[in-house]
């Protein structure tokens, strides 16, 4: 009922604020977007994760509370820029249990290493609205290559914050033993797969 009326009354925001569904964000490509500096939205961008459980289910989890830049191009993509953050302890699963066992020594251990962060290191486009992002991944305190797939889900001026916003849908695996992050293996599997949304606001 919560979630049904918050929904509402975005949806009643938006309308007030003469915007149409025409209005919001649509698919395009980077040569449309606007060249700049942009900051991330935390609220939108989501970095979700998964794991083989016993070889019978693949279990998702969650962080949020991403914060970082992105220096965007689009004339010379390949110089685009990526630095962004997440707050470790902000990891979350269906499982309040799991959640805080994940949070400690055996998992991710977020009070010795408290952020993940990536920096991109080249980016290389792909398509259109596609690109390949290659950076450094530092997590539980060793820091690997990492190469993502990146698509370009649309632009436009933000109708509740009237900035102007690009969003991403990031994709990519990695190995959580490779980051020493060992505890359970085999059973619980070693890669991990990430599914990122990425939110970002044009500077002002």
């Amino acid at each position: 009922m919560k979630s049904t009326l918050k929904s509402a009354m975005c949806v009643a925001l938006v309308a007030s604020a003469g915007y149409s569904a025409g209005a919001l964000a649509q698919a395009i490509k980077f040569e449309d977007l606007r060249a700049g500096t942009y900051q991330t939205e935390p609220f939108h961008t989501q970095v979700v994760f998964s794991v083989s459980h016993f070889g019978l289910t693949n279990f998702y989890g969650m962080f949020a509370g991403a914060s970082g830049t992105l220096s965007l191009d689009p004339a010379k993509l390949a110089d685009s820029k990526l630095n962004i953050s997440v707050d470790v302890a902000s990891v979350s699963t269906t499982v309040p249990l799991l959640t805080e066992e994940l949070k400690g020594h055996d998992w991710f251990d977020a009070a010795h290493f408290p952020v993940a962060t990536f920096v991109s290191t080249a980016v290389v486009p792909t398509g259109k609205d596609t690109a390949s992002i290659t950076g450094n991944l530092t997590l539980h305190g060793v820091t690997k290559p990492v190469e993502l797939s990146v698509q370009l889900v649309g632009a436009s001026v933000n109708p509740l914050s009237k900035a102007y916003s690009v969003g991403f849908e990031v994709s990519g695996t990695i190995k959580r033993g490779d980051f020493g992050i060992k505890t359970a293996l085999p059973m619980v599997g070693d890669n991990v797969k990430l599914r990122i949304a990425g939110a970002f606001e044009a500077k002002k």
